[in-house]
């Protein structure tokens, strides 16, 4: 299993080091962007990780970079563009968060201190390395900090020893309600903090709105991170409704959905329940909320005036129903429809 470990670089005057490479690997990138620019001008064949490895040969020496980290630029860059199936990716300028990636016979880690290219690079080593380093990178997060990532080839975690079967409806104001019944409340972290990023904005301090926007966005994951390894750890099966977070955050509602992070809260789910052994689904949460979990009757609330609505009474059972917990209901019900289709 390959996991990703990552720690903070102490020295701050190397900063100006790790800056330097950053802008020479910008400058990679933006070879590669320009060669598929011109490959689409010209009609002419797309290159490859393969092309763009022949063309920039080389440069390495002179740009003051690895070998193969120039390689491992033009690499990220081929698989980017298939993955995103773009004609051609952002260029990286100097808004551009840094990034240096590396191999693992690039580097050499001695305790709490990594050498690249003969220089050497102390972070807070607060954990130890479980395994073999396969690659990894230095980053800079939005705070201009700079951090080292590990790529490591770790031993599988221990099943979990749990037995529920849960299934998870995703809103705004509640984060997640179980089919058990129980529910996160959401923290809510940038909502908290608007206020004050407003204060920091009309102040003009562009440099402490960058730090708190950072700070939200580092609290929102530990939070998500606790919450989704508590989950995984008491059950053995979880659905979670497919709910498009993108779709949302073009409408009005778009500031309470990306404040409640459910991409990620569903990716961490995701690789969480696979190192456990969970089994993990995404099902169609269409009609989830209007069908009765109890007869399966249609005539709950529908459409966005029908948000308001928080519980309501089956017309065909007469049962009163939470519109959240009836929704996990009925997630949790078309899970195991599609566990039972798969093993058909």
């Amino acid at each position: 299993m390959i996991k990703t470990f990552r720690y903070r670089i102490k020295d701050s005057t190397n900063g100006a080091k790790l800056d330097e490479m950053a802008r020479a690997v910008n400058f990679v990138w933006n070879f590669c962007n320009e060669t598929q620019e011109h490959a689409l001008r010209w009609n002419l064949r797309w290159p490859t990780y393969q092309d763009l490895c022949k063309l920039t040969a080389g440069s390495g020496k002179e740009l003051g970079l690895h070998s193969q980290t120039v390689q491992a630029a033009c690499e990220q860059y081929a698989i980017r563009r298939q993955q995103f199936k773009k004609r051609r990716l952002r260029w990286r300028g100097r808004r551009s968060p840094g990034w240096i990636p590396f191999k693992a016979s690039g580097v050499k880690v001695d305790g709490d201190a990594v050498r690249y290219l003969g220089q050497g690079f102390r972070f807070w080593n607060s954990r130890e390395l479980p395994g073999a380093i396969k690659s990894g990178s230095f980053g800079q997060d939005a705070r201009k900090r700079w951090y080292v990532n590990f790529a490591v080839d770790c031993p599988e975690d221990q099943p979990t020893t749990g037995t529920k079967h849960i299934g998870i409806d995703l809103g705004l104001k509640t984060l997640a309600t179980c089919s058990d019944g129980t529910k996160i409340e959401a923290p809510r972290w940038y909502r908290n903090r608007q206020k004050r990023l407003a204060e920091f904005q009309r102040k003009r301090k562009p440099r402490k709105v960058r730090n708190l926007h950072a700070k939200i966005a580092n609290r929102r994951r530990d939070f998500l991170h606790k919450e989704s390894a508590r989950l995984v750890n008491e059950c053995e099966l979880i659905v979670v409704g497919d709910v498009s977070s993108a779709k949302l955050t073009k409408t009005n509602m778009a500031k309470s959905v990306n404040d409640a992070g459910w991409s990620m809260f569903r990716n961490l789910l995701e690789y969480k329940a696979i190192a456990r052994k969970v089994v993990y689904r995404e099902v169609s949460e269409r009609f989830t909320t209007q069908t009765c979990s109890c007869c399966g009757a249609i005539g709950g609330p529908k459409g966005r005036n029908g948000l308001e609505v928080r519980e309501w009474v089956c017309g065909e059972c007469g049962a009163v129903l939470d519109r959240d917990v009836n929704a996990a209901l009925n997630i949790l019900r078309l899970g195991h429809q599609s566990l039972l289709a798969e093993v058909r």
